[in-house]
């Protein structure tokens, strides 16, 4: 039997997962392939009770999408009720302006290994504030 305090591979954030050089080398193959695409990295806050896990945390965004597209195409494939609170944070900073493209928001704050990374709760972890979009 496997000890208890090793995490699982999948519940690790994916900076510790892959090495930065693995990262980098990703980002590089998939811009090289899909130019117009933007390299976005989701996980869960860790810790989040409310949501459920995404199915994939790796989406390839287009550029001209808006964070309020992205929003909406989050909260469907967690199948949401209007009535859940959703927030996304840009590196686990704060959140984005819902006007702004993702060409933008990535300019502003992707990574060094050139994936945007961005963590989503169901309440806003600078405050106490539980609302909806």
């Amino acid at each position: 039997m496997p000890p208890l305090d090793k995490a699982q591979p999948q519940n690790r954030p994916f900076k510790q997962r892959k090495s930065f050089a693995t990262r980098r080398q990703e980002v590089a193959g998939i811009r090289s392939k899909f130019p117009n695409k933007i390299p976005v990295i989701i996980e869960r806050y860790e810790r989040e009770k409310y949501l459920p896990p995404l199915d994939k945390t790796k989406f390839l965004v287009p550029h001209e999408l808006t964070v309020t597209q992205f929003v909406t195409i989050i909260r469907n494939r967690m199948a949401l009720l209007p009535t859940q609170a959703f927030y996304l944070l840009i590196d686990n900073s704060g959140l984005a302006s819902m006007s702004l493209t993702m060409a933008q928001v990535y300019k502003e704050h992707q990574d060094a290994d050139g994936f945007l990374y961005m963590t989503y709760a169901s309440q806003e972890m600078f405050g106490h504030c539980r609302r909806s979009f």
